[in-house]
């Protein structure tokens, strides 16, 4: 008997065994099944992608044309629209590049700090009209036989529109990193690469998302000027959505309008789906806390590409390539000690800073060369309309903060709400809003509203979303166990809002006011200085006298409108501006 029972229990045991091994075979075999379908789809994206960035190639590399048609068919569109794309995704590499060297060189040279932050508040001020023609004919009298000078041209406008806001937002992250993390990188004699990548970076990280998602929006702000560029008989146009939209409306083609919208509304949730939402939920590993409760962010996209088996090979592939480089044996087991940077860097800095001031002398020479033709009567009319500017672009700011405050804070203190709105926001956001301007100026018509009044709803089109965007990122910011204490001493209403949450976002609300009102006097050039219907609307102000100087190639007036658009940003952002910045900093920081 006892060695059947035996038998019976070994018999029983190789059963499990074998319904275990069939059980993790299956499962395993299921998971290949559902991973293959992603990497099949994954293998065919970028296919797709390669396919497209060949033929961007072609088109950089292909002779200059002194012309070009534009196809109206709808079914030119998928092209157009990653030709717009492919310079949208390569002028935020360049802006995300120039941010953090810029930003950082700002923030941790005081001496260059008194020039470079100035110089951005110029830089951001300058319209895209003020050089405009001077860089697209250089560029293209650079590659003549190509088309690279002018793609080149495309895409340094473009970033124009991105640099400025996020060299801002990472400049003010890393003046406000906690006292604790900076410490911490002290004791553990961090050197400045390790210190830059495992404290300054990660806590620039959230708001850097959110200003490179509005920085996009920004690049498209002048697609149409970019991309449909004409200087008297010379034609500079690139095949775009821009230039698509452009000859659309110069023909009057509703369908093709109507085209152009759908495909440009297209192609910005998809980069929101397939970019942004999953670098917003990468992100959020960069919060500085980690207590309190946290309702967790998905992405559907990212949750996709885990489920890849290739990805995961060529990641593993990638993890112990880096791990042999490591492991490495150094010559010597003695800890290195800390690299003094102050003084390694300290003559590369001087010397780039030196370099700067050169150029800026000498482009200041060039510039009193140009002015001394403006007569006296002509720079007070130049004055007089810098103000009544001024007064639009506080007006927009003003506008835009009260209703971008609280819906900013709906939306980033709520992760559901995030997720649902901001797909809505970033397509609203990116769009275009010179497109909708004749629309805007048909609707003025018809209420008897003057171009005066008008234009500050049209500058506001355009730069309310920097504010939204900031505030969504404090929002998101706000450490969830100083929620939970509001909550737990009953803490409500305006109340919550004055003592928690408006000092937890007013540090990114005034780099939004920055940024938009920066916004707002470069869009001051299209709000106060409209065509519709083969009529011209102006409206006194200093975006008028640009646009009317550049129309009528009057370039030492459009040089003196210029100076004072720059003058009287910088002298507002040092008077003003500054005293924000320096109270965000003083009173109003949670991490001091």
């Amino acid at each position: 008997m006892r060695p059947n029972h035996t038998s019976a229990a070994g018999g029983s045991c190789i059963s499990r065994s074998l319904r275990r091994m069939w059980g993790e075979a299956t499962a395993l075999l299921d998971r290949s099944r559902k991973g293959g379908w992603v990497d099949l789809l994954v293998v065919i994206g970028l296919a797709g992608l390669l396919f497209g960035l060949i033929d961007v190639g072609r088109e950089w590399a292909g002779e200059h044309r002194p012309s070009i048609d534009i196809d109206l068919s709808p079914w030119a569109l998928p092209r157009y629209t990653f030709f717009s794309l492919s310079r949208g995704l390569l002028a935020y590499l360049i802006s995300l590049s120039f941010t953090l060297l810029y930003g950082y060189w700002a923030a941790k040279d005081r001496v260059a700090e008194r020039v470079l932050i100035p110089l951005l508040d110029i830089l951001q001020s300058i319209p895209v009209l003020g050089f405009m023609p001077g860089l697209i004919v250089a560029m293209v009298e650079l590659f003549p036989h190509s088309n690279v000078g002018l793609e080149l041209a495309a895409v340094i406008m473009i970033f124009t529109g991105q640099a400025w806001n996020m060299t801002f937002s990472f400049y003010h992250s890393l003046r406000a990193v906690p006292l604790d993390l900076r410490e911490a990188a002290t004791v553990y004699r961090f050197g400045w690469w390790q210190r830059f990548k495992w404290v300054e970076l990660p806590y620039s990280t959230m708001g850097l998302v959110w200003n490179s998602m509005m920085s996009m929006a920004g690049g498209w702000f002048f697609l149409m000027i970019n991309e449909a560029f004409r200087l008297g008989d010379r034609d500079f146009r690139l095949p775009g959505l821009g230039s698509y939209m452009s000859v659309a409306v110069e023909q009057g083609r509703v369908d093709a309008m109507l085209y152009a919208i759908v495909a440009m509304t297209l192609m910005i949730v998809l980069v929101d789906q397939l970019l942004w939402r999953p670098v917003v939920v990468w992100a959020q590993k960069f919060r500085v806390e980690e207590g309190g409760h946290q309702e967790a962010m998905s992405s559907w996209f990212l949750n996709w590409l885990r489920r890849s088996v290739l990805l995961r090979r060529l990641r593993w592939l990638f993890r112990r390539t880096k791990r042999g480089n490591e492991e490495t044996p150094a010559p010597s087991r003695r800890e290195p000690a800390p690299i003094p940077v102050a003084r390694g860097t300290a003559w590369v800095s001087g010397l780039s800073l030196g370099l700067l001031l050169a150029v800026l002398t000498w482009g200041a020479w060039k510039l009193l060369e140009l002015l001394q033709d403006v007569s006296l009567a002509e720079w007070g009319q130049v004055v007089a309309a810098g103000f009544w500017t001024l007064g639009r672009v506080l007006l927009a700011t003003a506008i835009g903060t009260l209703w971008a405050l609280p819906a900013g804070l709906a939306i980033g203190l709520s992760p559901r709400l995030s997720r649902v709105l901001q797909p809505v926001v970033q397509v609203v956001a990116s769009f275009p809003a010179p497109m909708l301007f004749p629309l805007v100026i048909a609707g003025l018509r018809l209420a008897g509203v003057s171009l005066e009044w008008g234009s500050i709803l049209l500058m506001l089109l355009g730069t309310q979303w920097y504010i939204l965007f900031n505030v969504i990122a404090g929002a998101m910011a706000v450490p969830a166990d100083l929620r939970e204490v509001a909550r737990s001493y009953k803490i409500t209403g305006w109340q919550r809002f004055r003592v928690l949450y408006f000092p937890a976002v007013f540090p990114y609300l005034v780099t939004g006011w920055v940024t938009a009102a920066g916004g707002a006097w470069n869009a001051s050039i299209v709000a106060e200085f409209v065509t519709f219907k083969g009529e011209t609307y102006r409206a006194e102000g200093l975006g008028a006298q640009i646009s009317a100087a550049a129309a009528g190639a009057n370039f030492p007036l459009l040089a003196a409108s210029i100076l004072t658009m720059s003058t009287l940003v910088v002298l507002f952002n040092r008077t003003v501006w500054r005293r924000c910045y320096r109270l965000a900093e003083e009173r109003y920081s949670l991490t001091k």
